[in-house]
């Protein structure tokens, strides 16, 4: 069988965890993978690549497959604004919220998805209410026994210990911080930091057009649709706008409204109509459950009434996949659900991310065998 050689470059969102996390996502990934198939699939250890990346291998012998995976690096961006004192969290998503009152389209979002709306609306509700019922309801309750000077201390005390963690575990501290980077994202634009990196990463891509490959795969997930979307402006403008049929882009997630819906954001609608009238694959693959995603959002839509882009719109339908114990629904559960993209459910998906990755399919291919599923 002869060999099927793959270039997967993959940019990520805003998560201070970097790739460390991320290739051991991937190493458990593909076991899970191989346990359901019984086809080993041996992911190397990885190593540093040659633009703020690092990279790995993934073989696969059954069925000839080698991956060459390459993730973006932009962790060390993430970390230097990644806020932690949950003061300066508190005063920062005041700024937030007056940038979006004032720029968000949430008119037109909410015709768009009503999901994302909420996402956006409930983080500061939850973070003024529950830490205001986890103290006022048990010392309303002592009050009844004890002074209520001491029962409102004792209320305090009880919201200082647990509001918190119910917090972590709605994700309301993670969004403010997304809202928060990509508040300042839109009014101020990347700066010079970010946009350097974006310009490596472009040249990266531009350079492994021509390798060896039969697909190239740039993969971006949640936040990283975002950068993807001005990376491709760059890569286009390397390769005098046109690419190989043989490059394929992918969204995992799609997020890109929370910045093109900004109208201070003119330089991200500059990128948008930019790839509006260039020709290349695009495959955005967004679940409705996901309460960050913009399922069946076309990008491009946003800014043009017509695009160049061959563009396929789907759901990866992840309750077809997963055992009803594992499927990722609920409130708790949305932080997680938005990673389920890069995961295996306990049945094989043409669209999860190791056959796409790993698999002998190319992603048209996986797209055409996805659509035959009832």
């Amino acid at each position: 069988m002869e060999k099927f050689k793959r270039k997967v470059f993959y940019l990520g969102g805003f998560d201070p965890r970097g790739v460390r996390f991320y290739h051991q996502l991937y190493r458990e990934q593909a076991a899970r993978h191989a346990a359901l198939t019984g086809q080993p699939l041996a992911v190397s250890a990885r190593r540093t690549g040659p633009a703020s990346s690092a990279i790995w291998t993934v073989d696969n012998p059954k069925n000839g497959v080698e991956t060459d995976y390459e993730y973006f690096r932009w962790e060390d961006l993430v970390g230097k604004v990644w806020i932690r004192n949950p003061l300066t969290l508190a005063l920062r998503s005041i700024a937030t919220y007056a940038g979006h009152a004032r720029f968000m389209q949430f008119g037109r979002m909410r015709r768009l998805r009503h999901g994302p709306v909420i996402t956006i609306l409930y983080p500061p509700v939850l973070a003024l209410l529950i830490p205001l019922l986890l103290a006022l309801v048990p010392a309303l309750v002592l009050s009844l026994l004890v002074p209520f000077w001491a029962a409102a201390l004792v209320g305090i005390a009880i919201s200082a210990l647990l509001s918190g963690r119910l917090l972590n575990k709605l994700v309301v501290p993670w969004l403010l911080r997304f809202l928060y980077y990509h508040h300042c994202l839109a009014a101020d634009g990347p700066g010079d930091a970010l946009d350097a990196r974006i310009d490596q990463f472009a040249e990266r891509i531009a350079q492994e057009l021509d390798g060896d490959w039969d697909e190239v795969q740039f993969v971006t997930h949640s936040a990283g649709t975002i950068l993807g979307m001005r990376l491709m402006r760059r890569l286009l403008a390397l390769r005098g706008g046109r690419l190989p049929d043989h490059f394929v882009m992918l969204g995992l997630g799609q997020v890109v409204p929370v910045i093109g819906l900004r109208r201070d954001a003119a330089w991200y609608h500059d990128d948008l109509r930019a790839l509006a009238d260039k020709s290349f694959r695009y495959v955005d693959i967004s679940s409705p459950p996901d309460g960050a995603a913009y399922y069946n959002v076309n990008p491009f839509h946003l800014v043009a009434d017509h695009h160049a882009a061959r563009v396929d719109m789907l759901s990866p339908r992840f309750h077809l996949f997963y055992d009803p114990e594992n499927y990722h629904g609920g409130w708790s559960n949305k932080y997680e659900a938005h990673f389920d993209y890069l995961r295996v459910g306990d049945r094989l998906s043409p669209l999860d991310f190791i056959s796409l990755t790993a698999g002998r399919r190319t992603v048209d291919d996986a797209v055409a065998a996805f659509r035959t599923i009832p």
